[in-house]
């Protein structure tokens, strides 16, 4: 079965799925919903640590196996803030994965892109997972990303499209890959929240995820 498929009863309980109507998208103006200047400062225990990675500025781990082929198809905006947001989004994703990978939802990546309830996001991912005997494999494409700030500075909104049409579960013990016929439930548009973090420059975390499924403006 497709990971969105494997994921839908837990993803229900963790993600609030965004309107997909021009009004509501009309009334957001400047405003990014969740970035307030309310939002919760990351607690010290979030700050990263672990292997650096050579190809990641941050200094962590984010590598994953090579049958997981997370494909970020997306250009960076010119904004430096949104850019370092960008970045970080997709490394929240990887992080998600590698996470999966090492059966674990301790990992030093996991902690450093990921608070409040982005962190609860990712924890449960990974856990349902585990739980489950599965890991991932396949191709896992990110693609029509935008970007926002909010108007304190230490929020970006990043908006992207997700196609797991070719991006399945596996079983650990059989090596199974569990696979189905490819659906609308295979489109999903993300909305993460990015909140920088208070003692690095250029490090952001997904403080809230937001889920439209099977979104047509993906397909």
């Amino acid at each position: 079965m497709p990971v969105a498929a494997a994921f839908a009863a837990a993803a229900t309980l963790f993600l609030t799925a965004c309107g997909g109507g021009g009004d509501e998208a009309g009334d957001k103006n400047d405003k990014i919903a969740g970035a307030d200047q309310g939002t919760p400062t990351p607690t010290k225990s979030a700050e990263p640590s672990g292997t650096p990675a050579a190809n990641n500025p941050d200094g962590v781990d984010v590598s994953v196996p090579k049958d997981m082929n997370l494909v970020f198809d997306w250009k960076k905006p010119q904004n430096k803030n949104e850019a370092a947001a960008m970045d970080d989004a997709a490394n929240f994703f990887r992080a998600i994965y590698r996470g999966v990978d090492k059966r674990t939802t301790k990992d030093a990546a996991v902690a450093a892109y990921s608070t409040g309830e982005g962190l609860h996001y990712a924890t449960t991912q990974i856990q349902s997972r585990i739980d489950g005997g599965w890991t991932a494999t396949g191709t896992r494409r990110h693609y029509q990303a935008t970007t926002r700030s909010a108007p304190n500075g230490n929020s970006v909104e990043v908006s992207f499209c997700v196609d797991t049409s070719k991006f399945y579960s596996k079983e650990i013990k059989s090596g199974k890959v569990l696979k189905s016929t490819p659906s609308k439930a295979d489109y999903e548009r993300f909305e993460l929240i990015m909140v920088k973090y208070p003692t690095s420059k250029d490090l952001w975390q997904a403080s809230k995820v937001f889920l439209e499924s099977k979104a047509e403006q993906c397909q």
